[in-house]
């Protein structure tokens, strides 16, 4: 199993960014994907998540209205397009798959915003 994460680096307040995580190793449409950011010294926040079936989707407070994810099932990658990004949005995302018990993360890309 495998979960690759793309699309992050530098951009000044106010900027967008599109991350990708190209999923292989496990059926990609049966499972939710999620996103999770971590900042160091700090726990790792749930950020976005898009349900397997009927694409229903979940964000914390703190990107709600500035955050979008989507799901391409036919290329096995769920996009966060990030958009009036905000310094506290500075953070390590990684995206997550659940299969059982255990969770599965990609390696992670780092999405800074500074001006």
């Amino acid at each position: 199993l495998q979960l690759v994460e793309s699309g992050g680096g530098l951009v000044q307040p106010g900027g967008s960014l599109i991350l990708s995580c190209v999923a292989s190793g496990f059926p990609f449409d049966d499972y939710s994907i999620g996103w999770f950011r971590q900042v160091p010294g700090k726990e790792r926040e749930g950020v976005s998540c898009i349900d397997k079936s009927d694409g229903s989707t979940y964000y914390a407070d703190s990107v709600k209205g500035r955050f979008t994810i989507s799901r391409d099932n036919a290329k096995n990658t769920v996009y966060l397009q990030m958009n009036s990004l905000k310094p506290e949005d500075t953070a390590v995302y990684y995206c997550n798959v659940k299969l059982g018990l255990y969770d599965y993360w990609g390696q992670g890309t780092q999405v800074t915003v500074s001006s």
